[in-house]
């Protein structure tokens, strides 16, 4: 997961839902071992689609078959159906059904998916870089948020908040009696900076 630079919090709701999908289903699903040869392949493929992961021709290995990402995503929401049901029968709505069938959606229409976005923006409006993307997008953010109101009742519970922590503050300096300068060559003397070892073993390693 990364933030969402098209929902100004960073994540949307249907997002949200559709990662208590795919957890619940890492729940219920077996999974191979983890062994060297079994995290090898996941590093490959894991590297394979973050490189080349828009590429309709790139393979990746699941035991010993090669299976595109597309395929391999959609028997995935396959088998996330039923948990999608289970969590909307339970929240007596439809949310995580949608979630899901927007998520079937992006990985049919491919220019529907965020990283499709972000480049057709990228080179429609900021000549193909990301960093006039994010900045521009960033500020128009902060813009949205800051122009939100404050509800009275909020902005009353941080005031006391913060007046709290400020009288806490000054009980604890007021309590405080060590010169600075006696506090700071006790925090970096040799005795305090040294390593305590637990056993004999380890007091010759840290020596």
């Amino acid at each position: 997961m990364d933030l969402d630079p098209f929902c100004p919090i960073g994540i949307t709701a249907a997002t949200i839902r559709f990662l208590d999908i795919f957890l619940m289903h890492c729940l219920l699903s077996d999974g191979p071992a983890d062994t060297p040869a079994e995290i090898a392949v996941l590093a490959r493929n894991e590297l394979l689609v973050a490189r080349q992961g828009r590429d309709p021709q790139v393979l990746l290995t699941r035991g010993k078959h090669s299976l595109s990402p597309a395929e391999w995503g959609g028997e995935l929401l396959r088998e996330y159906e039923p948990i999608a049901d289970t969590l909307d029968a339970a929240h007596r709505g439809g949310a995580y059904r949608d979630a899901l069938a927007a998520a079937t959606s992006a990985l049919v229409a491919s220019s529907t998916t965020p990283s499709a976005r972000v480049l057709q923006e990228m080179a429609q409006y900021y000549a193909s870089s990301f960093p006039r993307f994010a900045l521009a997008r960033s500020l128009q953010y902060k813009k949205e948020l800051l122009d939100l109101p404050l509800p009275a009742d909020a902005l009353t519970r941080f005031e006391s908040m913060a007046a709290e922590s400020l009288q806490e503050q000054r009980r604890i300096e007021a309590a405080d009696t060590m010169p600075f300068e006696v506090y700071r060559q006790r925090y970096l003397s040799p005795d305090r900076l040294r390593a305590k070892c637990m056993d004999e073993t380890t007091r010759r390693a840290c020596i």
